[in-house]
């Protein structure tokens, strides 16, 4: 149903502050499979007192009441700065995901650019949608979702700051962008995509300037000035200021900035054995591969960047402060599904003017930027350890024939291969949507759970075959209901963010809930997740959100299940490859184990 996805979102119900003490209840209960009872006690009595009828905790929640009723929303503009625009890490690897495509057949430049025509074609047809306000407004269980994010990931750019990043939208100014940036070699173009009359060139049109582009930036030494935006925030955000003193690099950066999006035409990288290739792909998408490969070829804070190799590799990175994955998703769908269909268009050739270069002054000291940025990018891509597992025994299927929540049963394999790991469980963190919610972003779905804990024990423990299903199946009853919880705005994180967001802003003492280990505990999720449900036979990955832990993004298909998991290397404890193997035993347990009972059961 076509309805317009625009000003849907004034419809749509506002976010709710859950109840306080249903908060701290549901705090404590995803606690107790990480503490100690010791520490358990502790906590307990830092919640009594925080509840307490003279305790702090009834005085922040009628604020944070207060802030819901005046806010269209009142926790996406804390979220948007927390999570995203406060954090000083670079955006490469520690925030930005990448998608890995599945691998095209050409080898060469005519390919590259035949297929990255293509590419820019089916963007433009998707921002047809996105400016007539015509995009098919999405549903889950029957309720409308929030479109907003997909209003903010064209001709949008994050922009550096001393101590905090903005993330400046140019599709809302007066003058809508028409052009796209094209990063060739280090070296960046802009390319109009419209044609005077405001039609969109054809794709043998953009071929045609790909090609003036592609022949106009043949040297390979030029200076990466891509590669500054890598950097850790505050050093970018100097670096920045300094590059921009000079006019002619100011109108560069401001047209890579407003640029409706960016096309890095990557150059060939090393051959890889078969099974390592997709690993490579997703570390590729995620930082470029490192200062001599394409980490240059980048302007990390554009909104949307999509990479085609020159020998077949193509994929997208996006920075992460205006949207999630979904809306993502949605566009590569659609794109793979548009050059599918798509038919070439013969058009008179009307000579198109050449895409201009854009200039940038190296002054001796941005010359030292890049260098250090260089050095920095390196070190990054030497300690992304990532593995890209393509289970292929199974996928949706199973678990649907069990009558389980597929999300859910992939939730339990990886307790499972952690706890085996390990012997312990950790904190867990799964991304669940708000967008049933006006400007709705995410909570978190706690995956660890005391129903979680018991069923890996027992897979450990000489219990009964029907003993274990039936923890299984508990286990997953828990997920869905937590998630369920989660999408209905009833999940804790967020709440207890609001709480202490609330104490700082009225500059009282933090209250001890959140200076207790507990807290920093929970806030350490060493499992760092996400479903990243495509139709497309894709991949998406992202880094870890700490230094010992794992990110792990996976797309169940019907019948296989793709999974990228990264940690760092300079953590002794963690290895993706060992994840990747303790994940695949577990789904193959969990499936033998239901197929056993299946079977005593007839």
């Amino acid at each position: 149903m076509a309805v317009s996805g625009f000003n849907m979102h004034d419809n749509l119900p506002k976010l709710p502050v859950p109840p306080l003490r249903q908060t701290f209840e549901r705090y404590l209960l995803m606690l107790e499979p990480l503490l100690s009872e010791e520490e358990m006690d502790h906590t307990r009595k830092l919640v009594k007192e925080f509840l307490n009828p003279e305790g702090v905790g009834d005085r922040l929640q009628r604020s944070l009441e207060r802030r819901a009723s005046n806010k269209e929303n009142w926790l996406t503009e804390w979220w948007m700065q927390s999570a995203y625009l406060d954090s000083r890490m670079p955006v490469a690897v520690y925030s930005s995901p990448g998608v890995v495509l599945p691998r095209m057949t050409f080898q060469d430049r005519q390919g590259q650019i035949r297929f990255a025509a293509k590419l820019i074609s089916g963007v433009l047809d998707f921002k047809q949608m996105i400016d007539n306000e015509t995009l098919p407004i999405e549903y889950l269980g029957g309720k409308p979702l929030c479109m907003d994010q997909y209003y903010q990931i064209l001709s949008s750019c994050r922009i550096p700051g001393p101590k905090r990043d903005t993330v400046v939208n140019h599709a809302i100014g007066k003058v809508a962008p028409t052009h796209i940036t094209v990063v060739h070699n280090f070296q960046f173009f802009v390319l109009d995509v419209y044609n005077s009359d405001g039609s969109p060139l054809t794709v043998d049109q953009i071929y045609m300037q790909m090609e003036k582009i592609w022949n106009s930036s043949l040297q390979s030494n030029k200076e990466p000035i891509g590669i500054l935006t890598s950097q850790h925030r505050n050093t970018w955000g100097k670096a920045y200021n300094n590059l921009i003193k000079d006019k002619i690099n100011k109108e560069s950066v401001r047209a890579i900035q407003k640029s409706i999006f960016t096309v890095c035409l990557d150059a060939p990288m090393p051959q890889m054995s078969e099974q390592r290739y997709q690993s490579r792909v997703a570390a590729q998408m995620l930082h470029g591969g490192g200062s001599r490969w394409n980490s240059g070829n980048r302007w990390f804070d554009k909104t949307l960047q999509f990479i085609v190799g020159e020998d077949g590799t193509c994929g997208l990175v996006y920075e992460h402060a205006p949207a999630e994955g979904p809306p993502i998703v949605f566009l590569v769908d659609y794109l793979v599904e548009y050059m599918g269909r798509m038919e070439v268009v013969r058009a008179p050739m009307i000579p198109l003017p050449m895409p201009p270069k854009l200039r940038f002054n190296i002054t001796p000291e941005v010359k030292k930027d890049i260098e250090s940025a260089k050095q920095n990018m390196n070190i990054m891509s030497h300690d992304l350890d990532v593995n890209v597992v393509n289970f292929a025994d199974y996928g949706r299927n199973v678990p649907k024939a069990h009558k389980m929540s597929p999300d859910a049963f992939i939730q339990m394999a990886l307790q499972l291969a952690y706890f085996r790991m390990y012997e312990m469980c950790c904190s867990t963190y799964e991304s669940a949507s708000l967008r049933m919610f006006a400007l709705g972003r995410t909570d978190t779905i706690r995956s660890c759970s005391n129903e979680s804990l018991k069923f890996v024990q027992a897979m450990e423990d000489l219990a009964k075959p029907v003993e274990k299903v039936s923890l299984l199946d508990k286990a997953c009853q828990a997920h869905v209901e937590y998630t369920r919880m989660a999408i209905h705005g009833q999940a804790i994180d967020r709440h207890l963010l609001g709480l202490k967001l609330q104490a700082i802003e009225e500059l009282t003492s933090m209250p001890e809930i959140f200076m207790d280990t507990a807290y920093a505990v929970a806030e350490h999720p060493n499992l760092s997740t996400s479903q990243a449900g495509a139709k497309t036979d894709c991949v998406m990955c992202f880094g870890p959100l700490v230094p010992d832990g794992y990110g792990v993004c996976y797309n169940p298909m019907a019948d296989h299940i793709n999974i990228a998991i990264t940690a760092f290397n300079s953590c002794e404890e963690t290895h993706a490859a060992n994840f990747g193997r303790a994940m695949k035993k577990a789904l193959r347990d969990m499936r033998s184990l239901l197929e056993e009972t299946a079977k005593a059961k007839q």
